[in-house]
């Protein structure tokens, strides 16, 4: 895009909008990075108004670049998961097990985007396994090798039936290497190799590879790409070979015709079914819908169950958990089972995990409904995939701008803009919560947190390995059950103390642990965040300290441990938590229940002394003692109880001795 030359002049050259217009051109341009730094910056000697349009100009540009490589990210991602869908969708209108073999090595290397593809079966007489098909080979021994059961990496993954992958092969002994295999590897100038296998049920048929001729490390995200395109090649190839067979057996028309009947329907309804299914995930239909359609498809209800057993998606039946054995024996054998009236079939992508489908309703299910239910498992496993790319890509997001935020970012105008974009108002209230759960691994718990997080339109991450979240909070009035503290004054602000004793039970219920959150705030502005992270930091660790795992609060609730931690001490506010209804009383009824209870711990909490003291009867100070239980709680004479409201009391004294003024701690 063609730009103005700053001449140093600071009345000439383009202004700062129009330069970040350019930048947001160059956005929608999808321009290269180098692009962006074209964009011009007055110079040094435009006085300092160029200066602070330089400064300006230079951190639009790397928000841009930033913002790029996000957008990128999202792109690729599409771009993957929609050459996948369509990979699925071109083999089951496929019908030659040539062809359909060919198109399976030509996609993996479309969507990989490696040097050379290629497929071996195996060879159950020979007891070994072949090269089929290639892309990309130059190497006509390369084509034509065969590897027996644990050679090379090939034969381990048919041997085993798990993926595995090499960064640089010639170099890596965890494989048997052979002359054989590599001279042909050699001369094929393969360095990096990725097999997985394709499965039906538990039986291996061959083994899907992609190389690359350099060294390099296979991802995860490539790992479980390729599985997810093996899973659908195995279900093509057994289609293809059904058809095949299908075809062998109508030189018999008389014997042959049920059987070709009931396989003609049962691709036509699995076929109809996984286009349906597919166009649904394509259309951007969500687990629900997905889930009606099977149930719809099977003529039963249908649930969906993350790798956690939670519910995702329920359809025409009533809730329940998932089996633990029903889905373990599913992931062993590669096959729905029938355990308890219910059909059960794990949800995988390769070997990872990701949750279980039931089919409720059908007591019995021929081997084409079964397999179409099978297949229902495989859409449902892209969805999921889909589901957790965004899900990871706007945890990602969220994550920075939290550690910007807790980190004291120059920047508060800056951050406030990237909060609305994710959702969020940073001038509404919020309230900041650092967890601990020692029994619980921290990837679990910050999982369980960012949906937490997620359903609060919150923000969570580990900042200094510290597990946090940030979201907004209507701080309710009353002080939970499990916090043992005294009563608030009637409208005064608990703090943040009761959200974060809500969210450890409910962190319990999920992790099935005691979940510890130390909490500060409500905050409001960008500003007030790192503080409140420290604060809340420092509340976990007293907590901790204290003895009360598995329980939340903030540093207010912890009475006057709570102030001495705290970065300022509020004597005040804490006369007024500790002393509040009392105060109020003797305010609204002219009474002097404060003077009596201060009479009554100098007694040494004797109500003959107290009385004396007071020159009233011993019924009074019992009828004022009971007055102050109502207003304070049964448990005001705890030990703990009994230590604060005495502190309290020494510090409302020192005020009214030095006479009442704006800082007098009475309500």
């Amino acid at each position: 895009m063609p730009t103005t030359r700053n001449s140093g002049n600071a009345g000439t050259g383009t202004s700062a909008l129009q330069r970040l217009r350019s930048l947001l051109d160059l956005l929608d341009q999808g321009a290269p990075a180098e692009a962006f730094q074209d964009v011009e910056l007055p110079g040094a000697a435009a006085g300092p108004e160029a200066a602070a349009e330089a400064a300006l100009i230079a951190d639009a540009t790397r928000v841009a670049l930033r913002i790029r490589r996000t957008l990128g990210q999202h792109r690729r991602r599409e771009a993957e998961l929609a050459a996948l869908f369509d990979t699925a969708g071109d083999l089951a209108r496929l019908r030659e097990p040539d062809a359909v073999l060919k198109a399976i090595v030509h996609r993996a290397k479309l969507l990989l985007g490696t040097d050379v593809t290629y497929l071996s079966l195996n060879d159950e007489e020979a007891g070994d396994t072949y090269m089929r098909v290639t892309d990309g080979s130059v190497s006509a021994a390369f084509q034509r090798v065969r590897l027996g059961m644990g050679e090379g990496l090939g034969g381990l993954v048919a041997e085993t039936a798990r993926p595995y992958s090499t960064g640089d092969y010639r170099d890596d002994q965890r494989f048997r290497h052979t002359s054989t295999i590599d001279t042909a590897v050699t001369e094929e100038g393969l360095r990096a190799i990725l097999g997985v296998p394709l499965r039906l049920g538990t039986r291996v048929i061959g083994v899907l590879y992609a190389a690359d001729r350099t060294a390099r490390t296979f991802t995860p995200d490539e790992v479980a790409l390729l599985s997810s395109l093996a899973d659908h090649a195995a279900i093509a190839i057994d289609g293809a070979r059904l058809l095949d067979e299908t075809r062998t057996a109508l030189v018999d028309l008389n014997a042959a015709s049920k059987t070709i009947e009931a396989h003609s329907e049962a691709m036509r309804r699995a076929e109809d079914a996984h286009d349906r299914l597919t166009d649904l995930v394509l259309r951007g239909g969500d687990v629900t819908d997905v889930a009606t359609a099977i149930g719809a498809v099977l003529q039963g209800g249908t649930l969906v169950h993350d790798a956690e057993g939670a519910e995702l998606a329920r359809a025409g039946t009533d809730p329940r958990p998932p089996s633990v054995q029903a889905v373990a024996a599913s992931r062993a054998g590669g096959r729905a089972v029938f355990v308890d009236g219910t059909w059960v079939c794990a949800v995988l992508a390769g070997q990872e995990p990701l949750g279980s489908i039931a089919l409720t309703g059908r007591a019995d299910l021929d081997d084409a409904d079964r397999r179409l239910f099978e297949r229902a498992s495989l859409v449902t496993a892209l969805l999921l995939l889909l589901r957790r790319s965004v899900a990871e890509t706007e945890d990602r997001i969220r994550g920075e701008l939290l550690g910007d935020l807790l980190g004291r970012a120059a920047d508060p105008a800056g951050l406030s803009a990237r909060a609305r974009r994710l959702g969020m108002n940073l001038g509404r209230p919020h309230a900041v919560f650092v967890l601990h759960a020692g029994a619980v691994p921290r990837p679990r718990l910050l999982a369980a947190a960012a949906r937490s997080a997620r359903a609060r339109k919150g923000l969570a991450g580990l900042h200094h390995e510290d597990v946090v979240l940030v979201c907004p909070t209507d701080i309710p009035t009353g002080t939970p059950a499990d916090i043992p503290t005294g009563t608030p004054a009637p409208g005064a602000a608990p703090g943040a103390g009761p959200a974060a004793a809500s969210l450890a039970h409910e962190l319990r219920q999920v992790l099935a642990g005691p979940v510890t959150v130390g909490a500060a705030g409500p905050v409001s502005g960008p500003a007030e965040f790192a503080d409140a992270y420290a604060e809340a930091r420092r509340c976990r660790t007293a907590l901790r300290a204290l003895g009360r795992e598995g329980t939340g609060a903030a540093l207010q609730d912890l009475g006057f441990l709570g102030v001495l931690l705290g970065d300022q001490a509020d004597l005040g506010g804490y006369v007024r938590q500790t002393l509040g209804p009392v105060l109020a009383y003797d305010a609204k009824r002219g009474t002097d229940l404060t003077h009596t209870l201060r009479a009554y711990f100098d007694a040494g909490a004797s109500r003959s002394r107290a009385a004396e003291a007071l020159h009233v009867h011993v019924n009074t100070v019992v009828q004022r003692l009971d007055r102050i239980a109502g207003l304070l709680g049964r448990d005001w004479q705890r030990p703990e109880r009994a230590l604060e409201l005495q502190l309290a009391l020494r510090i409302q004294q020192v005020n009214r001795h030095d006479g009442p003024g704006p800082g007098d701690f009475a309500a």
